[in-house]
């Protein structure tokens, strides 16, 4: 009896030593947090282990992490993983599919991004764009004669337009005065042509009044507007004109225009052409529904394959310039030494306690050894 209870108490004591042991050890860990010190000389295994060696430790991980888990090559596979590329594509159709079908216009878009007064300063844009445009164009073209800038072939174009111009302000004269306007136009000339001569017009409108002459003279401007002669004469006139014209300096024609004129014509015709406010207050679907099949079955693929090799060409220069391993070093630095012991436990604590129960097993082992020696010895 008293070898069973020798044997038992040696095995129990053993088991105590064993586990408390090894439950200290991985406390010692991370316990204490900080040195103890006894006057100026500080306690032997303070800290503990991690706190210890905290920044040795995030400098491995950091490198660790770069050298042996997030490395390029292991990202460049996953960029080659069909499986992976899948998923990428239909998430970003997903998400482009979830933007197309909103209904928030392109000026609520515009504004998320803090863009306030968007239709105003689209069209200040334009307007600055049309007059930089202008003076650069015309900057080098003002000491141009219009003969030098205009095509030979418009040229030619326009001087063939020159018998046409001819018939049709003859055809707009002859209207003119053989209609009841034209007739009272003569008249009022008439009048005003008898009161400028003085005696000589009075003395003509005491033999001829004024309706007796204005009948005489209009049937002889629509004679004279209807005569071949002034045809020729009118259009030999309007060439000679027209050569002259082709000599100007397009400076010359910026200033006979108005340069202001120019410009608020260019902004007026893209004003009515582009109706800026009238598309930012469409929601983004109603320009893209047409296309939504090709940019979701085309596009969107193409966009993913491309941004997947951009990345995966160029991982090595990305990670360099992200500097990962002084990422990781400076994360783990800054975790307090409570945080730390507490993610070593949440993944290790079961592993722990049978490093504790292992301790307690084997100095229990111990323990009957010793009890066994006893009794021998004695």
């Amino acid at each position: 009896m008293e070898f069973f209870a020798l044997i038992a108490f040696m095995a129990i004591i053993g088991a105590v030593i064993g586990g408390f042991t090894n439950s200290l050890a991985i406390k010692m860990l991370f316990r204490p947090y900080k040195p103890i010190y006894i006057g100026k000389k500080r306690l032997p295994f303070t800290p503990g282990l991690i706190p210890k060696r905290r920044e040795e430790l995030a400098v491995q991980l950091g490198r660790m992490v770069v050298e042996h888990l997030l490395t390029p090559e292991s990202i460049r596979r996953k960029f080659s993983d069909k499986a992976f590329m899948m998923g990428m594509v239909d998430w970003a159709q997903n998400e482009v599919l979830r933007f197309m079908r909103k209904e928030k216009t392109i000026k609520e878009w515009i504004e998320s991004f803090g863009v306030k007064k968007v239709s105003e300063k689209i069209e200040g844009k334009l307007e600055l764009f049309v007059e930089e445009s202008y003076e650069r164009t015309l900057g080098e073209l003002r000491s141009k004669t219009i003969s030098n800038v205009m095509p030979e072939q418009l040229l030619k174009k326009a001087e063939g337009k020159i018998p046409h111009v001819t018939e049709y302000i003859l055809n707009k004269g002859l209207t003119y005065f053989e209609s009841d306007e034209g007739y009272e136009k003569l008249r009022e000339m008439m009048e005003a042509f008898l009161q400028n001569q003085g005696k000589l017009g009075n003395m003509i409108s005491m033999f001829v009044d004024n309706e007796t002459l204005v009948r005489k003279v209009q049937p002889e401007v629509v004679k004279f507007l209807s005569h071949d002669t002034t045809k020729g004469t009118l259009e030999s006139l309007l060439k000679k004109e027209w050569e002259k014209v082709q000599t100007w300096p397009i400076s010359k024609v910026e200033e006979v225009i108005g340069k202001e004129n120019v410009i608020d014509f260019l902004n007026n015709q893209i004003k009515k052409h582009l109706p800026i406010q009238e598309w930012l207050n469409k929601p983004v679907y109603s320009f893209l529904h047409n296309y939504e099949q090709h940019i979701l079955e085309v596009i969107v693929p193409k966009l993913v394959e491309m941004t997947g090799e951009f990345v995966a060409d160029r991982i090595e220069q990305m990670m360099e310039r992200l500097h990962l391993e002084d990422i990781v070093k400076e994360q783990v630095e800054s975790f307090s030494v409570e945080r730390l012991e507490e993610m070593v436990l949440s993944i290790s604590k079961r592993e722990f306690k049978m490093i504790t129960y292992l301790g307690a097993l084997l100095g229990g082992i111990i323990g009957i050894v010793q009890g066994f020696i006893v009794l021998l010895v004695r």
